[in-house]
């Protein structure tokens, strides 16, 4: 398959021409060589992986339909969006899930990540075709991989990782969550420019708020790479970093790489996903560490795991203070809300080994010994 085949199939499925920004089709030319030399396909795996590039694509042809008919949405301003992030499963999940309880907030939602077009009313955004669509396929998604439920559940309305609008410019971890794809890792890490991506996030944003107000608040761990361009687009963003024991982070993110490969792939390699996210850790910590250095130490509130399972609604209060915003009753209510119907535990008890990655705890906080000291994260000695 190539760049042409794809925007074809779009142009075929939806009737309409414009891609908007072509620099969307770097990422694609470079995602698509490393599928065919790199992926370790099955072929239902590479048949689900080339027909997610196909729907991107048409979706990504509907956004610019839309708002080419509707340019006006792009005047209207993304003000103080507050992102949450940090390496993946520190907590971010339970986060940005409480800060998305409060009714002034706008989180992107799972079910629209996938279908934005046309932006939804208020009614829509947990019930509708598009949302029973969503919840149907989760469901049904689920019969086939029940630990994935218990590693990472969401449901169709559930706010999910903003970086799923970037998949629309082709610039996104996602992909290489599904596939080893070492060149396509690499020229995300080392060779992309972010800023088409962010200025297509931030257009998807416009488009999504034309009937649904309120304050965004959104979340993707991997923002540490992209800082500098996510600040661009949005200068006045509310930063917010969460952090976890290392070694626990890598147990916990090889477990879910691993399930999420298995989908696409008879061949995966643990030890390499061991290799790989310790190496890709290293560097989000290392470019979050030069956005301070530019920006300053407090450009980014640091929130600590341990205090979000200790007093996660307390956490939400201190990051509204931290930005002087109010803490209203109506959020402290939905919070609580929130947290009586979501237990820890209830769509299953989640398990992981650092050893079947091919890595130790010692290992790891050797590695990482620099950033737990500076952020003075409480660690786990011992298996």
């Amino acid at each position: 398959m190539t760049v042409d085949d794809v925007i074809a199939a779009a142009r075929a499925e939806t009737g309409l021409n414009e891609i908007g920004d072509p620099a969307a089709l770097e990422g694609l030319e470079v995602l698509l060589r490393a599928y065919a030399d790199e992926a370790r396909f099955s072929e239902r795996g590479s048949q689900l992986a080339h027909r997610d590039l196909e729907k991107y694509m048409a979706g990504r042809l509907r956004i610019e339909d839309w708002l080419a008919s509707h340019p006006e949405l792009l005047e209207r301003p993304v003000e103080k969006p507050l992102f949450v992030f940090g390496l993946p499963r520190t907590g971010t999940t339970l986060l940005i899930n409480l800060l998305a309880a409060d009714p002034t907030r706008r989180p992107f939602l799972r079910w629209e990540s996938h279908d934005p077009v046309p932006p939804p009313n208020p009614e829509e955004l947990a019930a509708g075709p598009r949302w029973q669509k969503m919840q149907d396929a989760t469901q049904m998604a689920l019969q086939y991989m029940p630990k994935i439920a218990a590693i990472h559940y969401e449901d169709a309305h559930s706010p999910t990782e903003c970086q799923f609008s970037m998949n629309y410019s082709f610039c996104a971890q996602v992909f290489e969550s599904q596939a080893d794809i070492p060149s396509y890792r690499d020229w995300l890490f080392h060779k992309a420019d972010y800023l088409p991506a962010f200025r297509f996030h931030k257009r998807l944003l416009q488009l999504l708020q034309a009937e649904t107000g309120g304050r965004w608040v959104l979340k993707n761990p991997w923002h540490p790479l992209f800082l500098d361009a996510l600040a661009e687009v949005y200068p006045d963003a509310q930063l917010v970093m969460t952090h976890r024991d290392p070694a626990d982070v890598l147990g916990s993110i090889g477990s879910l790489i691993e399930n999420v490969r298995m989908i696409y792939s008879d061949d995966v390699d643990l030890h390499r996903i061991g290799e790989t996210f310790m190496e890709t850790f290293a560097l989000m910590i290392e470019r979050q560490d030069a956005f301070r250095a530019k920006h300053g130490a407090d450009a980014i509130l640091d929130v600590q795991y341990v205090d979000i399972m200790k007093d996660p609604i307390g956490e939400c209060r201190r990051i509204y203070e931290h930005f002087g915003e109010p803490f209203t009753d109506e959020a402290q209510a939905a919070m609580d809300a929130y947290m009586a119907a979501n237990p820890k535990g209830k769509h299953g008890k989640h398990d992981y080994s650092l050893e079947r990655y091919g890595l130790t705890r010692e290992g790891v906080h050797e590695a990482f010994a620099d950033y737990i000291s500076r952020y003075r994260i409480p660690v786990k000695q011992g298996a």
